[in-house]
């Protein structure tokens, strides 16, 4: 473990060490580990942390600059709001093929040619999870999604609207709101 060093502004470093971890659940989705840490003043801790594998979220954007959106209930939380079609990536699956695959599933609409938008990682205080956002310009419907449990509905929603509806907290995942944020910016948000 490297000492705390000094900074610019005359702040110190911090850095954590995690000398070891212990599986303590494992299942196909995530491993529940227990890690034993290291603090920069040499005491430990136990902190569990959780190894997620990557997510893969995929929208598209149309001439009218409406965002493919899904309506769902999130059960652990007992709440709706709009979301992206989103999924794990399986074993040796390329990120954006993971995406678009999950894009066609949860909404019957197969994106154009995919653009990586941003990289989160929306809990890193716990998890290791890192969510992996794609955008394209337009898509063709192929008929019903096959994972229409995902959802109660799939709309195109004025882009323009997006951060009104974050506002009012119509989007409340964190990793979905920076997404559509920031493709909002990119969209709309030139001179």
């Amino acid at each position: 473990m490297l000492p705390p060093t000094r900074t610019e502004e005359g702040g110190t470093t911090v850095q954590w060490a995690n000398l070891s971890e212990q599986t303590v659940y494992k299942n196909r989705w995530f491993d529940v580990n227990l890690a034993d840490v290291e603090l920069p003043d040499g005491r430990h801790l136990d902190h569990f942390v959780i190894r997620l594998r990557p997510v893969a979220v995929a929208t598209a954007v149309n001439e009218a600059d409406e965002v493919l959106l899904l309506w769902r209930h999130r059960f652990i939380t007992d709440s709706w709001g709009w979301e992206l079609p989103a999924g794990v990536v399986e074993d040796g699956e390329d990120i954006a093929v993971a995406a678009a695959r999950e894009m066609e599933e949860e909404s019957g609409w197969r994106p154009g040619p995919l653009h990586h938008l941003m990289t989160v990682e929306p809990s890193n205080g716990l998890t290791d999870a890192r969510h992996h956002l794609y955008w394209a310009d337009g898509a063709t419907h192929i008929g019903h999604p096959e994972d229409d449990f995902e959802s109660s509905r799939r709309e195109w929603v004025p882009l323009k609207l997006v951060p009104d509806m974050i506002a009012r907290g119509e989007i409340p995942a964190a990793n979905m709101a920076a997404g559509l944020l920031l493709l909002h910016h990119l969209r709309l948000g030139r001179p």
